[in-house]
């Protein structure tokens, strides 16, 4: 058996990982970025292999800090290798990992106030990292789904309708429009231009069964946050229509949309919402959903710790903020492992060691 290691970080050692193909990963970035990390420590992956490559030197150096350039999908990515690689050595500690703010999709970099590319905000989250000056650590719980990690999954037109945002935005980046659709601007116009004349195409609602998998209960919940049923382990939470299936273990969903209200309610539980939900509606109730106040009469929401999903058919699937094919069963549960993210959305506190 293979002798547990410790992770022994250097003080104030930080390491920048990027991703290459990130829509902010720019060369002037990169010059900024060159200027504050040591060359050593700037690390930039091109594919698969790279990050692999990236995982293994973050382990072998035993940085105090690690931040991830790029959106939702790569900062999961890049963490999942060292979480899997830490599993095999046995390690007993982590460094902290640091979200900046260079992709699409940015849930975790809103959920910890990363700051954006200008005004060279993201130079300023490394440096203060690097001098200890950063507000404190915020713990991040995750999804496990199919093996992977990650802080959101979803089946169902929230995860079509990320697509189409997503397309949208890179057929619009390169012009003033690009500018113009941003946020819930840019979400109106993906609903309005592509997902709504699919929806008219062809049905989104299919009939859902979701069963609660945990070892514990589940709660739905009601709009102000509290119980309203519970739902003993491997009962039956919900049977009826749906076009949405959605989990996360933080409260934004991508873009500052405050989708999962009730996320870290509860330790080692997820925010799971379920139910139908009308384009028009969307739209009509943006600047709610942005806010997390809005609640579908038609769709449930629970805290629970596993939950099995189950559709008549394939429905569009989403991992992180990343398409990942359809699905028509899915089994999300909070995986074991949580991060320590920087976060700067805090009141300075004393640092941990």
């Amino acid at each position: 058996m293979a002798r547990s290691q410790r992770w022994v970080p250097s003080p104030a050692r930080v390491a920048v990982l990027l991703n290459a193909h990130a829509r902010k990963v720019t060369p002037g970035v990169l010059r900024a970025l060159s200027h504050v990390v040591a060359r050593g420590d700037l690390y930039v992956s091109r594919s698969p292999l790279d990050a692999r490559r990236i995982a293994h030197a973050v382990v072998e150096e035993g940085y105090h800090t690690v931040f991830f350039g790029g959106g939702d999908g790569t900062f999961m990515g890049f963490a999942d290798e060292v979480l899997n690689l830490a599993a095999r050595r046995r390690m007993s500690r982590l460094p902290h990992f640091g979200v900046l703010k260079l992709g699409t999709g940015n849930g975790l970099a809103a959920w910890v106030n990363a700051s954006g590319v200008r005004s060279g905000g993201i130079v300023d989250d490394v440096l203060r990292a690097r001098a200890g000056e950063v507000p404190g650590y915020r713990a991040l719980e995750l999804l496990s789904v199919e093996g992977r990690r990650a802080p959101f999954a979803s089946l169902g037109i929230d995860a079509e309708l990320l697509n189409d945002y997503v397309w949208l935005k890179e057929r619009v980046s390169s012009n003033w429009l690009g500018r113009l659709l941003t946020g819930s601007r840019g979400y109106a116009a993906a609903v309005l231009l592509r997902t709504l004349p699919k929806a008219l195409a062809r049905p989104l609602t299919a009939e859902c069964e979701v069963w609660n998998r945990g070892d514990t209960p589940a709660h739905r919940m009601g709009p102000d946050g509290k119980p309203l049923a519970t739902i003993a382990p491997g009962g039956l939470l919900y049977r009826g229509p749906a076009m949405i299936a959605a989990a996360s273990t933080i409260p934004y969903y991508g873009y500052g949309v405050r989708m999962f209200p009730f996320a870290g309610a509860e330790s080692g539980t997820m925010h799971f919402r379920v139910g139908v939900v009308q384009p028009l509606a969307v739209v009509a109730n943006l600047g709610r959903m942005w806010r997390g106040e809005w609640f579908p009469p038609a769709v449930q929401d629970f805290l629970a710790s596993s939950v099995e999903v189950r559709f008549e058919r394939p429905m569009p699937f989403q991992l992180g903020g990343d398409a990942a094919g359809p699905r028509s069963d899915l089994t999300l549960a909070v995986a074991p492992e949580q991060l320590s993210l920087v976060d700067f959305s805090r009141q300075p506190v004393s640092l941990p060691g």
